[in-house]
């Protein structure tokens, strides 16, 4: 095995292998800083947020300086707006999840190009036993054909409006689950056929999870029917839908049924 130099690792590293190898480091330090046991759960999130911001920011100015940068827990300058390669970030997607010690929660690193998501990483670190799980763009995995009664996957506090309409329409089981990563990748994953959400969210909700599900094969849009669209002035994203692409037309043809 050849013995490379930081400098020289750094370098071979494509987009994408980058976006997974930060997630899965950010994901570490912050189940060190779980650990710790020096935190009450609200105050976890807290430095859990920040830990895991400064790393991801840092690395990603140090790495791809030349790209724009947004970050949930970065103030925005506006400076990626005039730049067409964006790395959107969400060091702690589901904060209160990962304060209370439950495996869905997610780390999400993802790279918007002219507006779409390109590529990225999502890392599942309490998945899998404790033992942590990346899912990546660059490396898809087979997605299991789905069961007799399809499963929406939903929130496990606030389960839209729409999304549960939807299920009963379609004689979906609803799943329960925390962070939109963590529901995203439980299509890939088999944990769930469905993800529909319109309670709103933020690009750096999506657009990491985005990219991977579009590289697994499965359809992404607005529950609309039309395109996610990243890295805008105003970061607000309305609604989602991940699906398998044999669903799409059935979930959009449900949606838009439903009673304004």
């Amino acid at each position: 095995m050849p013995c490379w130099g930081i400098a020289e690792v750094s370098a071979e590293l494509t987009d994408a292998a980058l976006a997974a190898h930060l997630a899965e480091v950010a994901g570490r330090l912050l189940v060190t800083v779980r650990e710790s046991a020096l935190f009450a759960p609200k105050a976890l999130g807290a430095a859990g947020d920040a830990t895991a911001n400064q790393f991801l920011v840092h690395a990603l100015r140090e790495q791809r300086a030349e790209d724009g940068l947004l970050s949930e827990e970065m103030k925005c300058d506006g400076t990626r707006l005039a730049m067409s390669r964006v790395w959107i970030v969400d060091p702690v997607d589901g904060t209160r999840e990962y304060g209370e010690a439950r495996a869905d929660w997610a780390v999400h690193v993802g790279l918007a190009v002219d507006g779409v998501a390109t590529l990225g990483a999502v890392a599942l670190p309490g998945a899998d036993q404790g033992r942590g799980l990346v899912l990546r763009s660059d490396a898809p995995r087979a997605v299991l054909p789905p069961p007799a009664r399809l499963r929406m996957v939903v929130s496990r506090t606030r389960p839209a409006r729409e999304a549960t309409l939807v299920a009963e329409a379609i004689g979906a089981e609803l799943v329960a689950m925390g962070s939109a990563g963590a529901k995203a990748m439980a299509v890939i994953l088999g944990d769930a056929d469905i993800y529909l959400h319109s309670g709103g969210q933020y690009e750096w909700d999506s657009c990491a999870p985005v990219a991977v599900a579009l590289a697994h094969g499965l359809h992404c849009s607005r529950i609309d029917g039309s395109p996610l669209v990243y890295n805008q002035a105003d970061v607000y994203m309305p609604d989602l839908l991940i699906c398998r692409k044999e669903h799409a037309a059935m979930v959009l043809e449900q949606v838009a049924r439903i009673p304004a």
